[in-house]
């Protein structure tokens, strides 16, 4: 599997790079890249987070806790809620109907949309979750894109600890809440699912209405081929 650094090559723009440090005072050395998420989930947004509201929050909009952060140029449009802890970048837009649950840190230039749902989650710049979106405890790469009502499901129906595959290997990764991790520019069609524990590596395409999970290499194309047939009634 790739490194943390080829996975999201633009850490340096990222409000909080140390998140993906390999060492980090006071939370477990990262081992797998879904380690990343046990720190998120640990409070690592409510330690970081200096409260300040430097854009715009429309009226109508509702700003909830003292431990909130909005960089210049960004938006919460009216009707959309933000709950702390959250840390928000430069120029973001959390649209009408946005719900950002909080342990949430949003990159510049991402978007959060009309009824997309972010909770326990990292978007890296320019990732975009931007209609009837859901995602739990998972990243967004850079320029990620989820189309239209894609969900990224955080947690098992039993509710025991997710696992994942790798190459022929199936792991526990040791989360009861791991949605997924998807690399630079990975594009996501239209009604997608990812069940928990999936893993993108940059570059990957997910065809409309497909669910998917593990471990996807660098470049993979999953593709969703449907059977349809027509028929006239004279």
């Amino acid at each position: 599997m790739l490194s943390i650094n080829e996975f999201f090559a633009r850490l340096n723009e990222f409000p909080c790079p140390e998140l993906f440090n390999i060492e980090l005072e006071g939370f477990d050395r990262i081992e797998n890249i879904w380690d990343v998420l046990k720190r998120i989930q640990k409070g690592f947004v409510a330690g970081k987070v200096q409260p300040g509201i430097h854009g715009t929050v429309e009226e109508g909009a509702f700003v909830r806790g003292n431990d909130i952060y909005i960089g210049k140029g960004s938006i919460v449009e009216a009707g959309a809620m933000v709950c702390g802890p959250a840390i928000i970048g430069e120029n973001v837009e959390i649209r009408h109907g946005a719900f950002v649950r909080g342990h949430v840190i949003i990159g510049n230039g991402a978007v959060v949309g009309h009824s997309s749902e972010v909770v326990r989650s990292v978007f890296m710049p320019g990732a975009k979750a931007p209609h009837f979106n859901y995602v739990g405890d998972s990243i967004l790469g850079t320029h990620v894109n989820l189309g239209a009502g894609t969900k990224l499901s955080n947690l098992k129906n039993d509710g025991s600890n997710v696992k994942t595959r790798i190459g022929e290997h199936i792991v526990d990764t040791g989360i009861r809440k791991f949605g997924a991790i998807l690399g630079d520019n990975c594009q996501l069609g239209c009604n997608s699912v990812t069940n928990p524990g999936t893993i993108m590596e940059p570059n990957c395409k997910v065809y409309p209405c497909a669910s998917i999970q593990g471990h996807f290499e660098r470049g993979s194309i999953v593709k969703l081929r449907q059977n349809i047939e027509t028929a006239v009634i004279i």
